[in-house]
């Protein structure tokens, strides 16, 4: 272990001397934690980290006065359609996808290092239950999702398949969500295809480049945001673990959207077919000023340019069919070849410019009294997932349904927008149109038919309750056969029990 001497020479070559002022104060086990912590801090990256803060946060903030020059949407034949797409592209996408899982060359990456803060909670957000009826945290319904997929490709091409499942957790992540998962058997995937890891922590610094203190004994720190991800894949040797099992795709998603199609065929299929390295999902934006990232193109390459920097004018512009111009929202839906995030780790990611975000960190006065402050008083540098857009040399966008694929959980209630309610209303009235399309008929409790709507309210509950689990259809599929010609009284729960039941009615 360093000696506080040589921990002190580092500090004082870093300017960071303030991290020790109440060494005098610390027992012997604090003080050896606090060592260990700050003995990992390089003095160099740390003066440079602090530095580079301070300046970032002393930039003007807003739209570069000459973006709009340079912004263009992203060139059609780059760009697939869902749901716009003939029925047999669609089809030559999905069944490339379920090729390609059938031969053990698709991987899901899951990034979880944050915490459930604006939900409200202390643990991770995966572990949240919206209030579904079968009562499935998010983790649940994705770990569901890839056994289904895995089972569509195993049936279609007669073989059994894996789908390995990497989760990037944080320091504040790991614990809870490696317990979590064994407490539930890892929701029947065998564990040595769930593969865990921790993505780097960064100091937390003030407006004038000072490292926080949390506590008298501890740095501030906080995960290096979802594109922390590549140092993460290098320092734990990810891609060497993917490359034995022979992935060549995989599928990099965020933990919160409660509608994720995890490995989805489709998506898979149509960048394989493109001969993309790098792609996104993306949606329609509802509105000019929606709160989200745009994926289009800066100076010729691909990017997403965020909400805060596209002024209202250039927000507002319109194609010739009158859609938006830069309509494409992101919704951190990623596609990598393995070969691309190689090329990232080893070459690219140094190149990768840190974004500033100011945050409220409780912190230790000079007294050494803990203060939670009612303002922001930080800096938070975070580098973000899709930083890496602009090195592809073949980038595809896929643009799908929100109402089908995405549906983020990020606020608590009573939000009117992305709270554990409109996460539950956007799947079950989901499961509802599926068991409409399906020949489904729902029963009030007079036993009356209940209207088929021609179109469902985009923020309420759906006229009846249904739930259909993952592990009975991935994305609508095969339903006739428990549901064609019936009627329900709400709420349907179809589970595997509840469909081997109607099957075996049916017969």
């Amino acid at each position: 272990m360093a000696s506080e001497q040589d921990v002190r020479a580092r500090l004082q070559r870093a300017g960071q001397e303030h991290l020790l002022r109440f060494w005098a104060e610390l027992a012997p086990e604090p003080r050896a934690a606090l060592l260990a912590e700050l003995a990992l801090l390089e003095p160099e990256a740390l003066r440079e980290h602090c530095r580079r803060a301070a300046e970032a946060c002393a930039r003007p903030h807003g739209p570069p006065p000459d973006l709009a020059a340079r912004l263009r949407p992203l060139p059609p034949e780059r760009v697939g359609r869902a749901s716009r797409s003939d029925p047999e592209t669609r089809r030559r996408w999905e069944e490339e996808g379920f090729r390609q899982i059938s031969l053990n060359k698709v991987a899901v990456l899951l990034l979880a290092g944050g915490q459930g803060t604006r939900l409200g909670v202390t643990y991770p957000k995966g572990m949240y239950r919206v209030g579904l009826p079968s009562r499935k945290t998010l983790y649940q319904l994705q770990a569901e999702r890839i056994r289904r997929v895995e089972q569509l490709a195993g049936e279609r091409h007669g073989t059994r398949c894996t789908v390995p499942w990497y989760v990037m957790t944080s320091e504040f992540t790991l614990g809870p969500t490696a317990e979590f998962f064994r407490e539930h058997n890892f929701f029947h995937l065998d564990p040595a295809n769930v593969v865990m890891f921790e993505q780097r922590l960064l100091p937390a610094v003030t407006f004038d480049g000072k490292v926080i203190l949390e506590r008298k004994d501890k740095v501030a720190m906080a995960p290096d945001g979802n594109g922390g991800l590549y140092c993460a894949l290098e320092d734990q040797k990810i891609l060497e673990d993917m490359e034995r099992r022979g992935v060549e795709f995989v599928h990099v998603y965020c933990v919160d959207n409660i509608l994720v199609r995890l490995a989805d065929p489709v998506f898979i299929g149509f960048c394989v077919l493109q001969g993309a390295d790098c792609g996104a999902k993306v949606v329609e934006k509802a509105y000019p000023e929606e709160p989200v990232g745009v994926v289009c193109q800066v100076d010729g390459v691909p990017q997403v340019v965020e909400y805060s920097e596209i002024s209202p004018e250039t927000a507002q512009l319109r194609a010739s069919d009158g859609s938006l111009l830069y309509n494409a929202g992101n919704i951190c839906n990623h596609f990598f070849t393995r070969g691309f995030l190689k090329a990232v780790t080893r070459e690219f990611e140094p190149l990768l410019k840190p974004h500033v975000a100011v945050k409220k960190v409780p912190y230790v006065d000079e007294e050494g009294n803990l203060v939670k402050p009612l303002k922001p008083n930080g800096i938070k540098m975070e580098k973000f997932v899709f930083d890496v857009f602009r090195f592809a040399k073949n980038f595809a966008a896929l643009e799908v349904l929100r109402e089908e694929e995405f549906s983020p959980l990020k606020n608590a209630e009573p939000a009117d927008r992305d709270s554990p309610r409109t996460a539950r209303q956007a799947l079950l009235t989901q499961h509802y149109r599926w068991a409409l399309r399906a020949g489904a008929r729902f029963l009030d409790a007079h036993g009356a038919w209940l209207p088929e709507l021609p179109s469902l309210p985009p923020n309420g509950d759906p006229p009846a309750i249904c739930e259909i689990s993952p592990l009975v259809s991935y994305s609508g599929e095969g339903l006739e056969v428990y549901l064609q010609g019936r009627e329900f009284q709400s709420p349907l729960i179809l589970d595997e029990d509840q469909a081997r039941e109607l099957q075996l009615q049916e017969s």
